[in-house]
């Protein structure tokens, strides 16, 4: 397939038009969101959800493009993090409600833990109450402690990633579907989900590996958020992206990364373990250098922030997000 740069590309026709997919992702774009809470709890495995829907309203105010939920059922203390406690589909829905122009995305559902037919429903619930925002990541996670907790099997999470993969995409994008699947329930045609997506389609990314072919990422996915991974390596990484991509079709490369933005302006960037912390000019110097490469989206986990995190939204929202602005839909 032909090789070609994020700006000589298009969005797939089926998610030009839709709200939260166009907020975050744009051909030869970065943008960057915030992974939830809008809380930092550096010394602590959980957060105390303090104002978490007043900072929420004031990130979807001041123009960020996206907040993501993470899929945590438990708390396991050998990872020491319990992400943003609330269940993220649940959460969603409360968050639909006290924005209004900002992208909901989860990073990710964790697939194999959670049944495909409820899955779907709970997403095209939270199409619906976002009008359209909602931008659904699916995962198999990274914590094997919990699949003995759902009596799922850890070993064969890869087929059962893929095999509920497309009945939520059946279920979502057809009307009385018939499908059988391997590990799963099967349709004979005399049933329908609604309500349908806003859109002509749900966007589903891939969230990590998900233990697939990077191949089939490419072909089935709406896009690709992985780690934070070696810098130096990025270009090469997103050159074999969209290497496999059809011909002139745009899906976007980002990356989640743990994040905490020092007062100092000047700070010149660290690398620490999974995460960066830095002053605003070398975090704008870094994600126009990104940009140049291919990156499309970084989704920002606060968790390490020391600084109260209205203080870092408001100095973002001035300082840097002019650089890198989302689309506004509305």
């Amino acid at each position: 397939m032909q090789t070609l740069n994020n700006a000589a590309r298009e969005l797939p026709a089926s998610l030009s038009s839709h709200a939260g997919y166009i907020r975050i992702f744009q051909p030869g774009k970065l943008t960057f969101g915030f992974i939830m809470p809008l809380e930092g709890y550096p010394l602590s495995p959980w957060p105390g959800l303090d104002d978490h829907l007043t900072l929420a309203k004031q990130a979807d105010e001041a123009g960020f493009s996206s907040l993501w939920l993470r899929d945590v059922p438990f708390l396991d203390p050998t990872f020491g993090d319990a992400g943003q406690i609330l269940d993220p589909l649940v959460y969603l829905g409360a968050l639909a409600t006290v924005t209004r122009q900002i992208a909901l995305g989860t990073t990710g559902i964790v697939l194999p833990l959670r049944d495909p037919v409820i899955t779907a429903k709970q997403a095209l619930s939270a199409d619906f109450l976002s009008d359209g925002r909602f931008v659904m990541g699916l995962s198999t996670g990274d914590r094997p402690a919990e699949y003995p907790a759902f009596g799922a099997d850890f070993d064969n999470r890869d087929a059962r990633f893929r095999d509920a993969w497309s009945l939520i995409e059946t279920l979502t994008q057809k009307n009385f579907p018939k499908a059988t699947s391997k590990f799963y329930g099967h349709l004979s045609g005399n049933l329908t989900m609604m309500p349908k997506p806003a859109g002509k389609k749900i966007p589903t990314i891939v969230v990590g590996r998900a233990r697939q072919e990077i191949s089939w990422i490419a072909e089935h996915g709406d896009g690709w958020i992985w780690h934070i991974g070696d810098f130096g390596q990025l270009p090469d990484i997103i050159k074999w992206w969209n290497s496999l991509l059809p011909a002139g079709v745009f899906k976007p490369y980002g990356y989640a990364t743990f994040f905490d933005l020092d007062e100092d302006p000047d700070l010149p960037l660290q690398r620490g373990f999974n995460g960066i912390r830095t002053g605003r000019k070398a975090l704008i110097n870094l994600w126009e250098q990104q940009q140049e490469q291919g990156v499309s989206h970084v989704a920002l986990n606060l968790k390490p922030a020391r600084r109260p995190v209205a203080e870092i939204l408001q100095e973002m929202a001035e300082f840097v997000l002019p650089y890198f602005p989302a689309t506004n839909f509305y």
